[in-house]
């Protein structure tokens, strides 16, 4: 029998859009097979309309939505990290707070932690948007086996981050999410892999993303090529790559982030 117990984690700031955070929620809501366990993390002090939402969703949900309220912003790492902490079940469904989930989604990754229990970490497709969900701007397609991942992560990020689940125990043997600009996640994938932990990316769309303009803006500039260049120092002084793919990475990677939006 499928193990069917999983806890879903999701951040929310005050920038949010009241309607996409109520979308996500309800996306989640209407999984195949459901959650006992919806861990919503607020990062700071939201606002009347946010909260909102995430009281009336409080008085639909009861117990199954744990709230969990930080005094200060303090950035996604960190709330997602106080946020597992509050997790009751080994695997961890990540969603984020403007994102519409497949129906299937959580049931597909679901049966791959069953059938493979060395995996740590699984991830799907996204389709990204702008408005409608169903009009696709844009697909991201991870490798799917853990050798190509392996190898794909000494270029770029190897999991879509957005529909990411895993293993609590499995991050929380690697030190979590740790502080590093905008890479984060990429920095805690990197840290699984290298400590010989799995992945493995479902070769079908799980999430419907919702991209635009905000999005790349936030992954352009010299501050981000400085922090892409920083992470690809840490996997050549790990030994996870050589000093050819360093420099070839920093070109590439900092070409793309200076480039225009």
């Amino acid at each position: 029998m499928m193990a069917s117990k999983y806890s879903v984690l999701m951040s929310v700031y005050h920038k949010e859009k009241p309607e996409y955070l109520k979308q996500a929620i309800e996306s989640i809501q209407a999984q195949a097979l459901l959650t006992d366990d919806f861990v919503l993390v607020c990062d700071g002090p939201l606002n009347d309309a946010l909260d909102g939402v995430i009281f009336a969703k409080q008085q639909e949900m009861g117990t199954v939505l744990n709230v969990v309220r930080l005094a200060k912003n303090g950035g996604l790492g960190n709330a997602l990290n106080e946020g597992i902490k509050h997790c009751k079940n080994e695997l961890i469904a990540r969603m984020d707070s403007d994102d519409i989930a497949y129906p299937d989604r959580c049931e597909k990754q679901l049966s791959v932690f069953d059938e493979h229990p060395e995996v740590g970490i699984c991830s799907g497709i996204v389709e990204e948007f702008t408005t409608d969900p169903n009009t696709v701007d844009a697909k991201r397609v991870s490798p799917e086996t853990n050798v190509e991942i392996v190898e794909f992560a000494k270029k770029r990020n190897p999991f879509n981050h957005p529909c990411v689940m895993y293993r609590k125990s499995v991050v929380e043997a690697v030190g979590s999410y740790q502080d590093f600009c905008l890479l984060e996640d990429y920095y805690l994938w990197l840290r699984m892999l290298m400590a010989g932990y799995q992945g493995y990316n479902i070769q079908e769309p799980l999430l419907h993303m919702r991209a635009g303009s905000e999005m790349y803006k936030r992954r352009a500039g010299w501050k981000y090529a400085e922090t892409q260049m920083r992470l690809f120092r840490f996997m050549r002084g790990s030994g996870f790559i050589g000093n050819g793919q360093y420099i070839k990475s920093c070109v590439i990677r900092s070409g793309s982030a200076l480039a225009p939006n």
